[in-house]
């Protein structure tokens, strides 16, 4: 009976989220709410066993350094600094944005990305008369690539990442940086392809002389303390193995020593009414909805199975895993996917298999990739549309998957040629 009831309450909670109508923290927060009235586990267990508060707090401690950042104008100032550098010529500037896209979702982290860029995107294409459709769908797809090449980059790979004890910032970049390079070029030539007379029949401006990139920087002292911690940051990111130090310590020690430089500016108030709370308090939802079900045994039900399709083959198993995962991923969410999947593949080592590498690379390139499949694929997606929507640009749902689901099949066929060379 819990399990049937427990099966009941996540797929009625995917549905939810997946309909959209509903703010999605509120469906993950009810959803965990009725496993704890209907004593699948306690409060406490539900809190203490099954969230994962590490991941929690490295995303509270990113949004906190990006959000202050972000004040100084230090992000668009890059941006404008870019589009001039080409002189609003469009192919140059769809190069230029993708870039810029894939190194910031690497560096950052997609989401925070995009909320940066596609407000001054929509703004560029409007002043230089170019449509902003096949910018905006650019952005996402570019978003969810260059957010797998890391351990921050994409929520999915903070969990796996989180999860697995072995797996550094570095390691990331040396098993996902490589494939990521390439799928990277491919999909924008890909791209540039599909688009090329939407962004080429436009009369764009022949100069960019008003814009003024430098107008846009705040030149206080917290621009260059800004500046400072997230390079520190991220440099502790890239050796915190040789130093020993979780991820989430240093970026939470980070995050604490910006607020505390910038509390002269009462800056602390601002940016915790501004945190993105509903992400937060989704992934805490959502961590107890998939403990449910790890706590009625179906995830290890879903391991056996796993096992008899695959029968414990290494590399069946990771072209399993990818697969599955993009596709899937599309059309599902690649967050709760994952969120799924992480304790099947440790549910192995009941049946004497231990999950080799390149399962979990396959899931994180599965999951990163397939994001998109389609406008529910991954956050950075839903953000994109949003923002959009409110600049009176619609992003239509099949029109995105058309493109999307292309990228996907190619980035997929990319990933497995690559697990099959690498680790084969």
């Amino acid at each position: 009976m819990e399990l049937v009831i427990t099966l009941v309450v996540f797929i009625i909670s995917y549905i939810f989220l997946l309909w959209d109508q509903i703010n999605r923290a509120l469906v993950a927060l009810c959803g965990a709410a009725i496993l704890i009235l209907f004593n699948i586990f306690s409060v406490d267990e539900a809190l203490s066993t099954y969230v994962d508060w590490s991941t929690i707090v490295l995303l509270f401690s990113m949004m906190v350094l990006i959000s202050i950042t972000q004040k100084t104008g230090v992000f668009e100032f890059v941006s404008l600094w870019m589009i001039r550098k080409v002189n609003g010529k469009p192919v140059p500037l769809f190069l230029w944005i993708g870039v810029m896209t894939a190194v910031g979702s690497a560096l950052l982290d997609n989401v925070t990305t995009v909320l940066l860029l596609v407000p001054v995107i929509i703004n560029m294409t409007k002043q230089l008369n170019l449509p902003a459709i096949p910018y905006l769908i650019m952005v996402i797809i570019i978003s969810n690539v260059g957010g797998t090449a890391t351990m921050i980059g994409d929520p999915p790979n903070i969990m796996i990442g989180q999860a697995v004890e072995r797996f550094t910032f570095i390691s990331f970049i040396i098993h996902l940086g490589p494939i990521i390079l390439i799928i990277f070029t491919v999909v924008m030539g890909v791209l540039l392809l599909l688009f090329r007379n939407q962004i080429r029949q436009q009369k764009s401006a022949t100069s960019t002389r008003e814009i003024n990139p430098s107008d846009v920087l705040k030149k206080t002292p917290l621009l260059y303390q800004s500046l400072i911690i997230l390079s520190l940051t991220i440099i502790g990111f890239t050796f915190h193995g040789p130093l020993h130090i979780e991820l989430t310590t240093i970026a939470f020690c980070s995050a604490l020593l910006l607020l505390l430089l910038s509390e002269k500016d009462k800056m602390t108030e601002t940016v915790f009414e501004k945190m993105e709370w509903t992400t937060l308090f989704f992934f805490i939802g959502l961590f107890v909805l998939v403990g449910g079900l790890e706590e009625v045994g179906l995830i290890d039900k879903m391991a056996k199975s796993f096992l008899e399709i695959t029968g414990g083959d290494p590399m069946t198993s990771s072209m399993y895993i990818l697969w599955s995962a993009g596709l899937l991923s599309g059309f599902l969410d690649n967050i709760p996917y994952v969120a799924a999947m992480i304790p099947v593949l440790f549910e192995f080592e009941q049946y004497g298999i231990v999950a080799t590498d390149s399962m979990w690379w396959a899931l994180a390139l599965g999951a990163c990739l397939g994001g998109n499949g389609s406008l529910l694929g991954a956050s950075a997606n839903v953000v994109v549309a949003g923002i959009a929507s409110t600049h009176k640009i619609k992003i239509r749902f099949i029109t995105f998957m058309a493109y999307g689901m292309l990228i996907v099949i190619i980035s997929m066929i990319l990933s497995s040629i690559y697990l099959y060379v690498r680790y084969f």
